[in-house]
């Protein structure tokens, strides 16, 4: 494995993890903000913040293309999120997310521009089984805020197939800053028409869109970018999965959503089907452990 392609998939693991502390402080920032200002809050400042960071290359970053994926992507896909979390458990938002893997491999072949191997398609399905198996052992939850995060997962795996050719030649930080302003903007005309005015919160709410603000938006998008312009779509979306294992965790310890050995059994399931997806099972490393631990033949 080159050395450029191990760190794109550090930094797609870290983005996956990271993630998943998106859905929990997104749940509890909705105390305060509803689902389109938190999108514009979340999204502007977030931007704004990473823009000045790469200020250098924003002028090579924005493009029509540009703001038009970010739009789509951080204004459409993101606030479909926001509004089924309001309506739907923690967990479920998140398990119901874990569908983009297998998405992603199907609209990255039916748009021909890539072609998984048998061990990543065994991957995506063994992925998606560990995913059917913590969503089948929950409760029940809104059918409406299952379609909303549903719809968002399917427009994610849409960004995910198309952002590498949008990558090309940009700073990964510069785009990911214009598309999270261009999300903010293109969210903010309904905001305004919602006719709901946010007060200043105090608490929970407040320290809950700061760190998704700071932790669960600076960081992992920009890790996220750096890693899909490295590697195949199918592989990024892979890495998904990580984020329902981490909801999941959260909304049993902070929400009370159940856990119990068959989650167990899924969330182990969820991470043989990533490494499978993304090839990193070191196959060969283990082979020549084994060849040296083996006596040398004698003369």
């Amino acid at each position: 494995m080159s050395h450029d392609r191990r760190n794109a998939l550090i930094a797609l693991t870290a983005a996956g993890l990271i993630w998943g502390l998106t859905v929990p402080l997104a749940k509890l920032s909705l105390g305060w903000l509803d689902p389109y200002w938190l999108n514009v809050g979340r999204f502007g400042l977030a931007g704004a913040l990473l823009a000045c960071a790469a200020r250098r290359s924003l002028r090579d970053a924005i493009s029509p293309l540009v703001l038009a994926w970010g739009a789509a992507f951080y204004g459409a896909c993101l606030l479909l999120q926001n509004l089924g979390i309001a309506l739907t458990s923690v967990s479920h938002a998140g398990l119901i997310f874990g569908s983009v893997p297998v998405l992603v491999a199907i609209t990255a072949a039916a748009s021909g521009r890539a072609v998984a191997s048998r061990a990543a398609w065994a991957g995506f399905a063994l992925g998606f089984v560990g995913i059917a198996l913590i969503a089948g052992s929950g409760g029940s939850d809104s059918l409406a805020g299952d379609m909303l995060v549903l719809g968002s997962a399917a427009v994610s795996a849409l960004y995910i197939v198309g952002q590498p050719r949008v990558l090309e030649g940009r700073n990964p930080v510069a785009v990911t800053a214009v598309q999270m302003l261009a999300g903010a903007v293109i969210t903010l005309p309904l905001a305004l028409a919602a006719g709901t005015t946010p007060s200043f919160p105090a608490g929970p709410p407040l320290a809950a869109f700061a760190a998704l603000t700071v932790i669960g938006s600076l960081l992992p998008f920009a890790l996220y970018a750096y890693g899909q312009a490295r590697v195949a779509p199918e592989v990024a979306g892979a890495f998904i999965n990580l984020e329902p294992l981490v909801g999941v965790a959260l909304g049993a310890s902070l929400f009370g959503d159940p856990f119990g050995s068959i989650q167990a059994l899924g969330s182990i399931t969820v991470c043989a089907g990533i490494m499978l997806s993304a090839e990193w099972v070191p196959w060969s490393y283990c082979a020549a452990v084994w060849r040296r631990s083996l006596p040398s033949s004698p003369g």
